[in-house]
């Protein structure tokens, strides 16, 4: 048809041109937006994994050390009750960054679940293994060996989540806020001292509950500052990569910013099922180990949920900040008359 004037053709000139989709139904549709049942792709997620695994590594080793040492005795079992919750978060890390690495390929939404619950079942049978072979045989090793398993198959589950730049981001920042709590065991001295620990017991119980305070309060910056650093990241990189990224909400920040604390929690929830027996024993050593246990499963729960709520806080906060007055000086260009 003629573009002359008063045709139709040159009567509409804001018609939108057809646009073929895409070839093939992997990829990106939109402003960067998955296909329908495609999960994401979560970056660095071979490296996370590498770290939770020498992470996990580590608080085994550490827990070994302390509770075959001769200076221990038969207090070995009050030590593995004590070493447990960390050995535990770091089990669910491992399995959900093992998963993510192993998965992250996979582009079905229903074979990538059952592919992470397997990688995590297979992460767990190998940790479950290295305990009873590093460890003394003993019904302390087989409850420790357990409950890792059955945290390291949790964690793969989790990977399993449509959402995997969440998982990955509150695995990492899991991971950062417990590094951080054993570098901070090494001031926990000085700041009782400046906190008033004095010489009656009151004194020490109240510099000991505002260190704990403080630790979980800084743990949960560190920990939402992680998260929402590695979901920006995440989102810059897929940009790079692909042109384009599948935004998230502030909902998927606020998971991943909360998401230390949701494992901790998740941990006291797994020792208090699968570690009842080690936890019952190191009880009943004597009224004072019994006494030490239910204050540390009061205090570890107080921990999980101050990390849980500042870390959440943070990235929110941190995320509000970061958006512009965009939709506000769009509204203003609309509202100027065409001259």
């Amino acid at each position: 048809m003629s573009n002359q004037p008063g045709s139709s053709t040159a009567a509409e000139p804001d018609q939108p041109e057809a646009v073929a989709p895409p070839a093939g139904g992997d990829k990106s549709v939109g402003e960067g937006a998955p296909a329908v049942g495609r999960p994401e792709y979560a970056p660095a997620a071979l490296p996370l994994a590498l770290l939770s695994i020498a992470w996990l590594a580590a608080m085994l080793w550490s827990t070994r050390e302390a509770i075959t040492s001769t200076a221990a005795g038969v207090t070995a079992i009050s030590l593995s009750a004590y070493a447990l919750p960390g050995v535990i978060t770091a089990a669910l890390v491992t399995g959900a960054t093992v998963a993510l690495a192993a998965t992250n390929r996979l582009g079905r939404v229903s074979l990538r679940f059952l592919a992470t619950v397997g990688a995590g079942l297979l992460a767990g049978l190998a940790a479950a293994v290295a305990i009873n072979l590093t460890y003394a045989d003993n019904a302390t090793t087989n409850t420790i060996a357990g409950t890792t398993a059955a945290a390291t198959i949790i964690g793969g589950a989790m990977a399993g989540a449509r959402q995997a730049r969440v998982v990955a981001g509150l695995a990492a920042a899991t991971l950062a806020a417990q590094v951080f709590v054993v570098v901070f065991s090494r001031a926990r001295d000085p700041l009782s001292e400046l906190f008033g620990a004095g010489e009656t017991q009151q004194s020490v119980l109240d510099a000991a509950k505002w260190v704990s305070r403080t630790e979980s309060l800084l743990a949960g910056l560190l920990a939402g500052l992680v998260a929402y650093l590695y979901l920006t990241w995440s989102r810059r990189r897929a940009e790079r990569r692909d042109g384009a990224a599948s935004p998230l909400r502030w909902p998927a920040y606020l998971v991943a910013g909360a998401g230390a604390g949701l494992l901790l929690l998740l941990t006291e929830v797994i020792i208090r099922v699968g570690g009842r027996g080690l936890l019952d024993l190191a009880a009943a050593l004597s009224e004072a180990d019994r006494v030490a246990q239910t204050a540390l499963g009061t205090s570890r729960v107080d921990n999980g949920i101050w990390v849980l709520f500042v870390g959440a806080l943070t990235t929110l906060i941190v995320f509000g900040r970061s958006l512009g007055p965009r939709a506000v000086a769009d509204e203003d260009d609309d509202d100027t008359p065409a001259s």
